[in-house]
């Protein structure tokens, strides 16, 4: 793993709040030649250090307004049914998060529906069905107040 130092910390940053900044532009912002930032992003891209780019996307002007937190307790903790069920959650696309939490719960999911029925359908013929499910309890969120998507460096 490439050492995080004040550049690479400076990097991280700037990637975060713009991944499609060019190479120029990012070399510019931290002060090195283009050549040298490049290859310090392909280190921190090849271990591991930035894992992907992505688009974010606005949930309700894409049709899925509809944000809820759930969270599962398993009525069996084997191995076998925890891999079972994280398995099962990677098959809906609805489920955007999915972490697995020590505590009264077992799993929390982060999932986006067009309207409650739509959540009501997802619960009922994609959630429920997945085996040793114990308990299924729905937060549905009124607006949030704080939403990032970058680590603090």
């Amino acid at each position: 793993m490439p050492k995080l130092d004040d550049t690479n910390r400076k990097i991280l940053s700037i990637l975060q709040s713009n991944g499609s900044i060019t190479n120029a532009e990012l070399a510019r912002k931290v002060g090195l030649a283009p050549a040298s930032t490049l290859e310090r992003v392909r280190k921190l891209e090849s271990s591991g250090v930035i894992s992907a780019y992505v688009a974010l996307v606005n949930n309700e002007k894409v049709g899925k307004p509809i944000l809820a937190i759930v969270e599962i307790t398993m009525s069996d903790h084997s191995a076998g049914s925890i891999r079972a069920f994280q398995e099962a959650v990677q098959e809906i696309p609805e489920i955007l998060e999915c972490y697995h939490v020590a505590g009264e719960k077992d799993f929390i999911l982060k999932i986006v529906a067009a309207d409650i029925p739509d959540y009501e359908r997802l619960a009922v013929t994609k959630i429920a069905v997945i085996p040793n499910i114990g308990r299924v309890s729905t937060m549905f969120v009124l607006s949030t107040k704080k939403q990032l998507t970058s680590i603090p460096l």
